[in-house]
């Protein structure tokens, strides 16, 4: 049941309009670097007649003519047509592939002139953003028969090659069909990473050939507690799993919109969905229970177990088969290690490789290196590398691995300086499912924190006292949507927009040419394409244009 938090009262974005209706690229989000108006070149006018051009021959770009006929349809309700090209036509609209141009490799350049206009960019995703630019530029009509594009060239390009937003179906399992919306919005943002957080205490959402209960029995929970972990349970059983072939149809969704999907596998904590099912992976033998309440739990893996290795191989295997991507997640955070202080087989397994208390690490603590190593070697012979939370830096791990530092900034300058590559997450800013107001009450629910819009804005990844050398380890930026408080789709909607919409300028503009009060200008006409296709999202940057409405949670 979808629960509706605020209802717009904004009805005005929907206008008939005549031939005088344009475009404007100065409204688009991200904000391209620079726009260059040509008063001489005249403007082009889109309308039914215009045909979109692409390179013969290549299926990426063909798909990317068909989101652009599609786009330019939702938003003025022109129906453009297609055709292969071999390069630019003299007229319409030519989305041109140029590996030869100057351009990095998702950057895009938009030319407009009263001919035509040409997307150009050295990879296909580069000109996907171009084509989301147009999309962005264009006003949402009721109809239309026709627009103009002023003439002009645009042009940009990302200051952060990983641009990511985390999704937890973990905690609260959300339909194929909505992963794909998510999908939707982040190409929307021109971003292009799902972290697809898939597994937790609370319910383990794939399967894995050779461990059957997994589906059976951890992807389920008998209850879940109610309030911020109160004394109170539902009463009311929970559950849900991806299939295989979801799980494909879901990768190859993501692909199509230039978007990777980083699956997460937290280990060895938040493992209780697995210890539930397979008792003998833990260090007590049980017997243990899908997690039903929120936090850290003390069970964990048992490090110095064979079968536990066995059991992540295996599970690695079937992940690498699903998800093509560089990136593994393998979590490590949130990891208590007291189980294994007093496991004859952990201790074993301390002793035979040699681990000590040294330099201020704990020998379970290195264990932890010891387990994160062994699994980041098992994928890196599969060619694939890890990214792990910042705790990770307590365990003595490989600087191949890419640390996300989610405890501020502090930790992934910290691990930058040491020679990992970082993802900046700092909780402060980026936890989507903190409050976006002071008045909670008015809310819906959340785990609690504080971060607006202009929060989410302000951020600067990359800290200014690091060495050129160190900041250049600094890979990317990512929000994270945590859901134990977030049960329902359109509430994650809320949560994200329209800070995703703020996430995406400190993902591709240079700090100089971040301005957050032109921001708001620019995303009062990103808003009304979330009007447009139906979603749900927060109103405190429009309060006069909203009322709110009774809300039971």
């Amino acid at each position: 049941m979808r629960k509706t938090f605020l209802v717009s009262l904004f009805l005005t974005c929907l206008t008939a309009v005549g031939a005088t209706e344009k475009a404007d690229f100065a409204k688009v989000v991200p904000a391209p670097d620079k726009i260059s108006y040509n008063a001489k070149g005249g403007d082009f006018t889109l309308s039914a007649s215009t045909v979109i051009n692409y390179t013969a021959g290549n299926a990426d770009m063909e798909r990317n003519a068909t989101f652009l006929a599609q786009y330019v349809k939702d938003m003025t309700k022109l129906e453009l047509g297609k055709q292969a090209a071999k390069g630019k036509a003299k007229t319409g609209i030519s989305l041109v592939l140029n590996a030869k141009a100057k351009l990095a490799p998702e950057a895009y350049e938009i030319v407009v002139d009263k001919r035509g206009v040409t997307v150009t960019g050295a990879t296909a995703a580069g000109v996907f953003y171009g084509v989301q630019a147009i999309r962005k530029s264009l006003p949402v009509l009721q109809s239309a028969e026709s627009v103009e594009l002023p003439a002009a060239k645009v042009e940009a390009s990302p200051r952060f090659a990983y641009r990511g937003m985390m999704l937890d179906c973990a905690r609260h399992f959300f339909p194929a069909k909505f992963v794909k919306e998510y999908i939707d919005l982040i190409a929307l943002h021109n971003m292009n990473r799902l972290h697809w957080h898939i597994s937790d205490d609370q319910g383990w959402r794939f399967s894995v050939p050779g461990y059957p209960r997994l589906a059976e029995v951890g992807s389920k929970r008998a209850q879940t507690v109610t309030g911020h972990n109160s004394e109170l349970e539902d009463g009311v059983p929970y559950g849900g799993y991806y299939t295989d072939d979801e799980i494909r149809d879901i990768v190859k969704y993501a692909a199509e919109r230039y978007v990777t999907i980083v699956p997460e596998v937290d280990m060895p904590g938040h493992m209780m969905a697995a210890l539930a099912a397979y008792p003998e992976l833990g260090c007590t033998g049980g017997p243990y229970k899908t997690g039903e309440f929120w936090g850290v739990y003390r069970d964990i893996l048992c490090a110095g177990n064979e079968k536990v290795y066995t059991f992540i191989e295996k599970t690695l295997d079937h992940i690498c088969d699903l998800f093509p991507g560089q990136y593994i997640h393998i979590g490590g955070d949130e990891s208590p290690r007291v189980r294994w202080e007093n496991c004859p087989k952990c201790q074993a397994m301390i002793a035979k490789q040699g681990l000590t208390d040294s330099k201020g690490i704990s020998k379970e603590a290195r264990l932890q290196g010891y387990f994160a190593k062994r699994v980041q070697k098992y994928l890196e012979a599969k060619g694939r590398k890890i990214i792990g939370w910042d705790e990770l830096l307590g365990c003595d791990v490989d600087t191949t691995a890419t640390i996300m530092s989610w405890r501020g900034a502090e930790p992934g300058a910290q691990g930058a300086k040491l020679g990992h590559d970082v993802i900046m997450s700092p909780n402060n800013a980026l936890y989507f499912d903190h409050y976006q107001s002071k008045d909670t009450g008015s809310e819906p629910p959340a785990i609690g924190g504080f971060s607006d819009v202009a929060n989410v804005y302000n951020l600067e990844p990359v800290p200014a006292e690091l060495a050129p050398s160190v900041k250049a380890h600094i890979k990317g930026v990512q929000a994270n949507v945590w859901t134990e408080y977030i049960p329902y789709t359109n509430q994650v909607e809320y949560m994200v927009l329209p800070r995703m919409a703020a996430l995406s300028e400190v993902q591709w503009l240079q700090p100089s040419e971040k301005n957050f009060e032109a921001f708001k200008k620019r995303v009062d006409s990103l808003r009304h394409i979330y009007e447009l296709y139906g979603y749900n999202y927060a109103h405190h940057l429009w309060p006069s244009e909203f009322r709110k409405v009774a809300k039971s949670y």
